[in-house]
C-alpha cells in the first residue's frame, strides 16, 4: 500500500478534467495491484479489487485528509470508496458529499457521472485518447457531405458527443441499456446538442437491418464489453461484429475496434479482422493515457484503427 500512500502525498488535482491519479492495476507498483484512485471533480474515488480492512481504509483516509489540507484547505474533502472484489460489491461515501447532478469535464466537454451507483461511473477515463482521436478525425474531414458516425455499444455516448462537436452530421448510438442511453441523452443536452443524433435501445445482433439502412458510415466505433452475460461475450461474439464492418463502412471510412479484456491481446482483434474482414487495412493502435501505463501493455485497453480502402 506504500506506493498508493506516496501517490496520495504528491497527488495533483489542479486539472479541471476527470482523470486517473493512481493506477495500481497496471502492475508497475508491486503490492498495489488492487488499487486505483480517480479524480472526478470535486470527488476522489478509491477502488479496490480485493477486500479491504477498516484499518487500511482509515490509513488511506488520513493520508487523503493530510494532502487535501494542503491542496484545498478552503474546501471539504469528498471521497468515495468502492470495493470490486469478486462476490463483494460495496460503495461508500467516506467523507464529504457528492454533487447531484455530478458533472465532470474532459477537454472542455461535459459528462454526467454517478460515482455512488454501480461499478461503472459513466465515463471510462482510459478511453480519453480514443475520444481525442474521434474529435480530430471528424474535424479533419470536409463537411461538404453528410458525415455519419455509428457508435455501437454506445454506453453513455461520449464518442457521439465529441463527434458532433467536431462537426459530424449524424450519429447513431446503439446500446441495450436504456439507462445508459438516457444518460447519453443528458450528455448531449449538457453540450448543447438536441438534433443530429439518434439513440437505439436495441440488441445490436437483432438490429442490423435498421443500422445498415442508415449507413454507410464514415466512422464506426466498436467498444463492446468483454463479458456481459446474456448480451456479449468477446471470445464468441466479436467475430460476428467484425464480419459486418465492411458493409457498414463508406469507402475510405474508418473504424475504431476496441476491447478492454486483460486476457485477450491485440492479436485476438487483429486475427478476427484478418479472418472476417480482410479488406480492412490496419492503421495503428492508439496509445492509452500516460496515467494508465501498464507493465504488460497487452493487458491494457486496446483501441485499433482500421480503414476501408476507397
Amino acid at each position: 500500500m506504500q506506493a498508493l500512500l506516496h501517490a496520495i502525498a504528491s497527488m495533483d488535482i489542479s486539472s479541471p478534467d476527470a482523470c486517473r491519479l493512481f493506477h495500481g492495476r497496471g502492475g508497475l507498483y508491486p503490492g498495489c495491484e488492487q488499487w486505483s484512485l480517480d479524480w472526478y471533480p470535486p470527488v476522489l474515488v478509491l477502488t479496490s479489487f480485493k477486500p479491504v480492512g477498516e484499518d487500511a481504509l482509515a490509513t488511506i483516509g488520513a493520508a487523503l485528509s493530510v494532502r487535501w489540507s494542503t491542496l484545498a484547505p478552503e474546501h471539504a474533502l469528498n471521497w468515495v470508496f468502492q470495493c470490486r472484489a469478486e462476490g463483494l460489491a460495496d460503495t461508500r461515501l467516506m467523507a464529504g458529499t457528492v454533487p447531484e447532478p455530478h458533472v465532470v469535464t474532459e477537454a472542455g466537454t461535459q459528462y454526467k457521472v454517478h460515482v455512488l451507483r454501480g461499478q461503472n461511473h459513466g465515463l471510462f477515463l482510459d478511453m480519453a485518447q480514443g475520444r481525442r482521436w474521434v474529435r480530430e478525425y471528424v474535424a479533419a474531414h470536409p463537411k461538404t457531405y453528410a458525415f455519419r458516425v455509428l457508435n455501437l455499444f454506445a454506453y453513455t455516448c461520449s464518442f457521439s458527443v465529441v463527434a458532433l462537436q467536431a462537426g459530424a452530421h449524424q450519429v447513431i448510438n446503439v446500446d441495450m441499456s436504456q439507462g445508459a442511453l438516457a444518460t447519453g441523452q443528458q450528455n448531449h443536452r449538457l453540450n448543447g446538442f438536441e438534433s443530429g443524433v439518434r439513440f437505439l435501445s436495441h440488441d445490436i445482433f437483432k438490429t442490423w437491418g435498421k443500422i445498415t439502412r442508415s449507413g454507410p458510415y464514415d466512422l464506426v466505433v466498436l467498444d463492446p464489453p468483454s463479458y456481459q452475460k446474456g448480451s456479449f461475450v468477446a471470445t464468441k461474439d466479436y467475430a460476428r461484429l467484425v464480419r459486418r464492418l465492411p458493409e457498414l463502412m463508406a469507402p475510405g471510412g474508418h473504424a475504431l475496434v476496441c476491447l478492454n479484456a486483460p486476457e485477450l491481446d491485440t492479436a485476438f482483434l487483429q486475427g478476427h479482422v484478418q479472418e472476417q474482414a480482410p479488406e480492412l487495412q490496419f492503421i495503428e493502435r492508439l496509445p492509452n493515457p500516460a496515467a494508465f501505463a501498464d507493465a504488460y501493455p497487452e493487458r491494457a485497453l486496446k483501441v485499433l484503427v482500421y480503414r476501408l480502402p476507397e
